[in-house]
This record gives structure tokens, sequence and C-alpha cells, in this order.
């Protein structure tokens, strides 16, 4: 279910925002009056999207955004009505993805929600690409140390790596499970 939080102190404004978002395919919104609600609901419930206003009683949209981001992955867009260089700053060192002026259209709050959206899933694909090549890199660097194990008992590299290789497939292990095994006996 596509959900949305829409987050404001002004119920007018989150009922807009809503209407626009459930315009733009999302099945429920969730609405919350200030930044520490904001940061509970979204813990709990997980939305795809957070639009949220900077400027709030309890705790503002830039500190909710970052304490969002450091414990759920979601795109977040701002609502503001300050243009300041620091709020914006704050704001991208939270890991926000858009900002939108208040008073603002649909259309705009449309195109930002669709961008950040995309800016989320292109990171989000970048980091788990990233995790896995250090992963790949680690194991590579195992089999290697490995290899240097077996190399120094009298075996040739590719010898090593062949024998490597037949014990992962006779005891159905990756090559870094094996390469931790012989690591292990030679330490």
């Amino acid at each position: 279910m596509k959900v949305a939080l829409v987050v404001d102190d002004e119920p007018l404004l989150r009922r807009q925002v809503g209407e626009t978002l459930l315009n733009h395919g999302f099945e429920e919104i969730i609405e919350a009056e200030n930044g520490r609600q904001a940061v509970d609901i979204a813990l709990i419930r997980k939305p795809l999207l957070i639009v949220m206003d900077v400027s709030m009683p309890v705790m503002d949209g830039v500190t909710a955004a970052e304490k969002i981001g450091k414990r759920l992955s979601a795109p977040i867009v701002l609502l503001t009505a300050t243009e300041d260089s620091e709020t914006i700053e704050r704001a991208r060192e939270a890991g926000v993805m858009s900002y939108v002026l208040k008073p603002f259209r649909d259309a705009q709050l449309h195109a930002a929600v669709d961008l950040a959206i995309h800016q989320f899933v292109e990171i989000s694909n970048l980091r788990e690409e990233v995790a896995h090549l250090k992963e790949t890199i680690e194991a590579r660097k195992l089999i290697e140390r490995a290899k240097g194990a077996l190399i120094k008992q009298g075996l040739s590299e590719p010898e090593a790596y062949r024998r490597m290789q037949k014990i992962a497939m006779d005891k159905r292990k990756t090559l870094k499970e094996v390469a931790e095994a012989i690591l292990l006996m030679e330490g």
C-alpha cells in the first residue's frame, strides 16, 4: 500500500497536501502536526513518502527529517515559507530530497514528489550496489590471503585456487567460507 505521511501544524495545509498526494496515486495519507509526532509515526508506519513543513512546534521539520533519516529510508519533501540558505543547507545535510516553497500549486508539489521518489530510488540502488561491491572486495581479499597460505604449503597459485574451488564444490560452501576456514586452520 502506498502510504504518505503529511506533517504540518496547519490542518488545512495538511488536507491540501493529502489531496494532492491522493491524486498522485497514494492510497493512504497519515497526518501529524509536529516534528516529534512525525518521527514517532514514521518509525511505526514506515511511509513510502514524507511531506513535511519546516516551521512547526515541538520539533522543526529539518530536525525531524534528520531523526527519521537515521532510522528509516524514505524520500522526504520539505514545505516552507522561508528560502534562506541556512535552512536549505540543513535540509540537504538531513537527507531531504526536495524543497517546495509555500504557497505552492499542486503541480509544483506533484513534480517535487516525483523527483524525490525517483532520486530516492536511484540513491537506494547505488547504496545497494556499493554495499555489494564492498562485500565482493572483502571476499576477494580473504580468498587471496587463503591462496597465499596454500602457496606457502608448496602449491602453485593455480593449484591453490583449484583446491579451494574443489573444496567449495564438495562442501557446498562459497569460496569466501572456504578461505575463512583455511585462514582459521593456519592461524
